[in-house]
């Protein structure tokens, strides 16, 4: 796992990093705090570190934190295949198990959301509660793509310019990953992300194999919807979601609209909670920490977690 260039991932903190081996792939997992375990699963284009807020404030309320770096990305290995929904469901699936649990709370960001969503129809034993963060229901952001529901056609612009090959990645990571800055300011509220973090997520973004793999994540959610296999997923994916669910949308968020996200309150059976984080855009947990944990915390507290 440590291969070139994963020592930038390496980051001090309040945590510890370790190796953790599930279905044959290693990955890097950071840990802090001891009680129920939450998994939390990032986004595009960062890596676990968009969670360290959450490595601080879980464990101090009593929570068992663990943030991993996806299939792909950061220290984690990067195979040249399985960067579909359900292969990622099953990957952190096995994480939980791996780490000793039966089930975790799982709080997914952006493609680590869309995941997250997938594990509560593919894996229901191991998700005892749901948090998405900036992801609508798989289905629903299909619809919203189709339809080009107020515009989310073009706010999602960018995986469409994805599919094709080879060339991305090299636009990517050109410039010392100068785009990958552009894109956490373009869907970014105002005054973020700070110098420090633009700076780590751009050398993470620059680890050998990590622009592919990224890319093959957009490429199978684009190019599986007409294949057997998007067909038997989006299938699947009409079952009712039957976990406490919370799902956290940044107010001012350009990438993932939140009339986009707010519909996928229909997948849910179980009670429900839909917030707006005010003043954050796509990345709220990292925008306004304080805001997001404070929902968060309260929710996960809330033996009734209804509207």
């Amino acid at each position: 796992m440590a291969g070139r260039g994963t020592s930038v991932v390496q980051l001090d903190g309040p945590w510890t990093h370790r190796a953790v081996s599930a279905g044959g792939t290693q990955f890097h997992v950071v840990e802090a705090g001891e009680g129920p375990l939450v998994l939390l699963l990032h986004g595009f284009p960062e890596f676990w570190w968009s969670w360290r807020h959450q490595l601080v404030s879980l464990p101090a309320a009593g929570y068992r934190a663990a943030a991993v770096d996806l299939r792909g990305y950061g220290g984690s290995d990067k195979p040249p295949r399985g960067y579909d929904l359900v292969t990622l469901a099953g990957d952190a699936a096995g994480l939980v198990r791996a780490l000793g649990e039966a089930n975790a709370v799982i709080v997914g960001h952006d493609w680590g959301g869309l995941l997250a969503w997938t594990m509560a129809v593919y894996r229901p034993k191991v998700v005892h509660r749901l948090v998405t963060v900036s992801a609508p229901h798989p289905l629903r952001l299909r619809q919203a793509v189709r339809t080009g529901l107020r515009t989310q056609a073009w706010a999602a612009r960018h995986s469409l310019g994805f599919q094709v090959p080879m060339w991305p990645e090299r636009r990517l990571v050109r410039d010392d990953a100068a785009l990958v800055g552009h894109m956490l300011r373009e869907w970014s509220g105002p005054g973020w992300p700070d110098e420090r973090t633009e700076r780590v997520v751009r050398q993470a973004f620059q680890i050998p194999g990590v622009a592919h793999s990224a890319m093959e994540y957009h490429r199978w959610l684009v190019r599986s919807l007409a294949r057997p296999d998007g067909i038997r997923y989006a299938r699947r994916m009409r079952t009712p979601i039957q976990v406490p669910t919370l799902q956290l949308h940044g107010a001012l968020d350009t990438f993932t609209l939140p009339g986009t996200a707010q519909g996928s309150g229909r997948y849910v059976t179980a009670p429900y909670r839909w917030k707006l984080i005010d003043g954050a855009g796509h990345f709220p947990h990292e925008e306004r920490p304080e805001s997001f944990d404070a929902a968060l915390l309260g929710w996960l507290t809330d033996p009734e977690p209804d509207n």
